[in-house]
């Protein structure tokens, strides 16, 4: 019990310092390294937990993919981000409004913990004990079972996200030419070379 105390307190620790720094760095490329650093711990935190699918998801999607997309973005972009901290006291109310109404929410979620403590195991679909399949197995035949519409709806909803982001950020110059693929497959031989007879001694006007 002490190696796993001594473990928890130190991925607890890092990952509160990595989110701190997060917020406190100026330079954007060492805050996404810092939320990488966060995320690997809390995958520590993850499999001291027994949750080892968990660990094993935030490492693949969120460190593989999300945050260092993110940080190839912010690296390629080469966002003046002085710029924008100049407009950043016209947007002090409403983040302010932010944030008052996200602490609201945590005090409520904490005050309805307190008064109901057994809340959090009162779930619906018991699990099978540990001794018979793993955590994988079982987080498989509760989300694929019970939850299967609600895990297809939440697929749906993220592939319009997707369309709707491209759509959105995808801006057609007028003055670049594009590659029509039906005009290529449909020419033909007169259509695709023009045979011009010259004399000799002259040229092309």
């Amino acid at each position: 019990m002490i190696i796993h105390a001594i473990f928890f307190y130190l991925f607890a620790g890092i990952t509160v310092a990595s989110a701190v720094m997060v917020i406190a760095a100026r330079n954007p490329v060492h805050s996404v390294l810092f939320l990488i650093l966060a995320f690997v711990n809390a995958a520590g935190l993850f499999v001291l937990l027994g949750a080892e699918f968990l660990a094993m998801i935030l490492i693949v999607v969120y460190v593989g993919a999300v945050a260092v997309l993110f940080l190839f973005v912010v690296m390629m972009l080469d966002v003046d981000f002085a710029e924008l901290r100049q407009g950043f006291l016209n947007y002090l109310p409403v983040g302010a409004l932010v944030g008052a109404v996200l602490l609201a929410e945590l005090l409520v979620v904490v005050g309805a913990w307190a008064i109901g403590p057994d809340v959090a195991h009162a779930i619906t679909a018991p699990i099978p004990p540990p001794s018979a399949i793993n955590n994988t197995q079982a987080l498989g035949l509760v989300l694929y079972t019970r939850y299967v519409y609600f895990f297809q709806a939440a697929g749906v909803i993220l592939l319009v996200a997707m369309i709707g982001a491209i759509v959105l950020t995808l801006h057609h110059k007028p003055n670049v030419r594009r590659q029509n693929i039906a005009e290529q497959v449909a020419r033909r031989r007169t259509s695709a070379i023009e045979v011009v007879k010259v004399k000799s001694g002259q040229g092309l006007s």
